[in-house]
C-alpha cells in the first residue's frame, strides 16, 4: 500500500517544489494588467505579451554580459574548488599523516561558519589592494570550499584500497593518483558538487552587492536586481521574463547533468 501511494506523493511534493518556477514563467508571457486580476490562470490572455516582456528585457538589459559574468564567475570558482578540494579530500580519505582527525575536525567546522562572517574582512582586504569591481573580488573569496573537501572526502573513503596500492606499484605517484586514478571514479561526485556550486554562486546576490558597484561585472542576479530599480519599475511581467532568463540556464545544466547529480548524492555515504 506505501508504495502504491509514494509516487503520487513525490510528484506531488514535486510539483510543489515546481509552483514558484511555474508561475514565475507564466508571469512572464502575460500582460501587467493580467497579474493583478482576481482569477488565476496560468495561460495569458494575449498571444503577444510575452514578446514584448522578454523583447524589453533584451533591449534596455545587457542580458549577454550578465550571463557571460556569471559564466566566468561560476566556472572560476569551480575550478579552483575542485582544484583545491579533490587533493585535500584525498588526503583525508587515503593517507595517513599526524593530525588528520583534527584536520577533518577543522574542516567540520568550517561548514558551520557562514559566509557573511568574513564579509567585512574580505571587503577592506579587496578595498586595499584595489580589486574591488573585478572578477578576482567575486571568485577568490569562494575558492577553497570545505564543503566540497568533505563530499571528495566521504566519496575517496568509499574507493578500494587495492585501486590506490595498485596505482602506487605501478609506480604513479600521489599527484598523479589523485588526477588519474582518483577523480575519474569520482565524477558522480564532482557533477553533484557544480551542481550545488553553480547553482549557490550564480543565485548569490550578498557578495556581488557587497563588491561591485557598477554593472559591468554583474552576475545574473545582480543584473535582475538593476533591472528592477532602473529599469522595469511596477512591470512586473518584465521583471518574471528577466528572471526567467537568467534562472533559465540553471534549469538546463541540471535537467542534462540530473542522473549523474542523482548518482553523485546517493553513492557518496557517511563513511567514518
Amino acid at each position: 500500500m506505501a508504495d502504491r501511494w509514494r509516487l503520487p506523493l513525490l510528484a506531488l511534493l514535486g510539483l510543489a517544489m515546481l509552483a514558484p518556477y511555474i508561475w514565475m514563467v507564466s508571469a512572464s508571457l502575460k500582460a501587467t494588467d493580467e497579474l493583478f486580476r482576481a482569477s488565476l490562470s496560468l495561460l495569458p490572455e494575449t498571444g503577444t505579451a510575452w514578446m514584448e516582456n522578454y523583447g524589453r528585457v533584451w533591449r534596455e538589459v545587457p542580458v549577454a554580459q550578465y550571463l557571460l559574468n556569471g559564466v566566468i564567475v561560476c566556472g572560476g570558482i569551480l575550478a579552483f574548488q575542485l582544484l583545491f578540494a579533490v587533493p585535500a579530500g584525498y588526503a583525508l580519505a587515503k593517507l595517513r599523516f599526524p593530525g588528520r582527525e583534527w584536520v577533518f575536525g577543522a574542516v567540520m567546522l568550517g561548514l558551520l561558519v557562514p559566509p557573511h562572517v568574513p564579509a567585512l574582512p574580505l571587503y577592506v582586504a579587496f578595498s586595499q589592494l584595489g580589486w574591488l569591481n573585478s572578477y578576482a573580488a567575486l571568485i577568490i573569496p569562494s575558492t577553497i570550499s570545505v564543503f566540497a573537501i568533505f563530499l571528495f572526502r566521504q566519496f575517496f573513503k568509499s574507493l578500494p584500497d587495492e585501486l590506490i596500492q595498485a596505482a602506487r606499484l605501478d609506480g604513479m605517484g600521489e599527484g598523479a593518483i589523485v588526477w588519474r586514478v582518483a577523480l575519474p571514479n569520482a565524477w558522480p561526485a564532482a557533477t553533484a558538487f557544480a551542481i550545488f556550486s553553480v547553482v549557490a554562486h550564480w543565485n548569490d546576490l550578498f557578495w556581488p552587492l557587497i563588491v561591485l558597484t557598477g554593472t559591468d561585472y554583474a552576475t545574473p542576479a545582480l543584473g535582475v536586481l538593476h533591472f528592477r530599480t532602473e529599469e522595469a519599475g511596477d512591470d512586473f511581467a518584465a521583471l518574471m521574463a528577466a528572471c526567467t532568463i537568467m534562472t533559465a540556464p540553471l534549469v538546463l545544466a541540471f535537467l542534462f547533468a540530473q542522473r549523474r547529480f542523482v548518482e553523485g548524492i546517493a553513492t557518496t555515504g557517511l563513511k567514518g
